[in-house]
């Protein structure tokens, strides 16, 4: 199993997945049969993680082909997505105390033997041994997988979840503050107070095809316990940007499709692309995303009609310095969500204001319009899923 980081490759993989995303996919999506195994699920987690293809874009092709009716469990799960990146980002906190949580246990851990043994897969447990060394080979794991990894990794080794969360954005090519951290939530019982999801040997012997069938798994799951949600805020307005005023693109990894983002109504002098390890958790995402960049570049530059200037250290100095030298007055950047890029474009704000400049941040019309109503769980948000939908899709 192989991630090849182009987007012209999540175009093929998505077109070879459309046919079986109606049916087929909601039949056997919860199968796992190994990673050299067909699936009936899509990987394509990789590239929608970065937006080297949208969730509009995989939700439109899958429609051209299916009613939403026979795609339904496919679109969710996209939605899925949307969802809990909306949920975070009305609740920014809950990843603050994550950041936190993982700085506190770290050390306390750091001779921990079960840790030791669950981190490098000698725990003896049938299964998750095997998805470890899955994870750290390939850099990707089945999503039913990653339920039963984090359901043992709580309840059967009694290991903090946040330093199992920490586990999977350090080896995940797909790895999402939101999705990573609110599912692990989810499993503890954090995230839906008091439900809790229990890996069982049935449930993994039935869904690996009898690869794996543990012993010893914990019978019970008591909901771990936290600090109350903080009452969901309402989207941040972002100012427009002044068509009249000369302008630059800053392009980070959360979002590397700025061709369904910006229209004809943009003009940029220069694209700057800004990419360094301190955007990720771990060096195969690192490396996934640096090697989708160069094949990006000669695209952005016919697009876009402006030269391309890739960055590889988090300094605006250089964007700022040059931005000026040619009476620039925007610098425009698509909208990074929680996580290392936004931490790192809002420490950046200040020197950009300093200097005389202005910071325009774009949010996609797909966020906008989903995140909002990302107040409670996914079973309200999901009523509101098909009509939301009629503003990008066709019925």
């Amino acid at each position: 199993m192989t991630f090849p980081p182009t987007r012209h490759s999540a175009l093929e993989r998505l077109a070879q997945f459309v046919p079986h995303a109606g049916a087929d996919y909601a039949a056997h999506r919860n199968s796992d049969f190994g990673p050299d195994r067909p699936s009936s699920v899509s990987r394509l987690s990789p590239y929608l993680r970065y937006r080297l293809i949208t969730e509009m874009e995989v939700v439109n092709a899958v429609r051209d082909q299916h009613s939403f009716n026979d795609a339904e469990k496919f679109i969710q799960e996209v939605l899925w997505r949307t969802y809990w990146k909306g949920w975070l980002e009305l609740r920014p906190e809950i990843w603050r105390r994550y950041e936190k949580e993982v700085e506190r246990l770290t050390p306390l851990y750091a001779n921990d033997k079960t840790l030791a043994a669950a981190l490098s897969g000698r725990t003896g447990i049938d299964g998750f041994d095997d998805w470890v060394h899955e994870l750290l080979g390939t850099g990707y794991l089945h999503n039913h997988a990653r339920m039963w990894f984090a359901s043992i990794w709580i309840f059967t080794l009694k290991l903090p979840w946040a330093l199992g969360a920490d586990f999977f954005l350090r080896h995940l090519l797909d790895a999402d503050p939101a999705s990573n951290t609110l599912s692990w939530r989810w499993v503890g019982g954090l995230q839906t107070q008091g439900k809790t999801y229990l890996a069982t040997k049935e449930n993994i012997a039935r869904f690996t095809g009898g690869r794996f069938a543990p012993e010893g798994l914990a019978a019970f799951a008591e909901p771990l316990v936290d600090l109350p949600f903080p009452e969901p805020a309402t989207l941040v307005s972002l100012k427009p940007h002044d068509p009249t005023s000369g302008s630059v693109l800053l392009l980070h990894p959360d979002d590397l499709h700025p061709e369904s983002l910006f229209d004809h109504s943009f003009r940029f002098e220069t694209l700057y692309v800004v990419n360094d390890p301190s955007f990720f958790w771990g060096q195969r995402a690192f490396d996934f995303v640096s090697s989708a960049i160069d094949d990006l570049i000669p695209n952005l530059e016919e697009r876009f009609q402006a030269p391309v200037k890739l960055i590889n250290a988090p300094d605006i100095g250089q964007i700022i310095n040059e931005a000026n030298a040619k009476t620039i007055k925007q610098i425009i950047t698509p909208y990074a969500p929680q996580g290392l890029v936004a931490s790192w474009i809002q420490a950046q704000r200040h020197q950009i204001e300093n200097a005389g400049l202005s910071l325009v941040i774009k949010r996609r019309d797909w966020d906008d319009a989903f995140w909002p109503h990302a107040t409670k769980g996914f079973f309200p948000f999901k009523e509101k899923i098909p009509k939301l939908l009629n503003r990008f899709c066709s019925p």
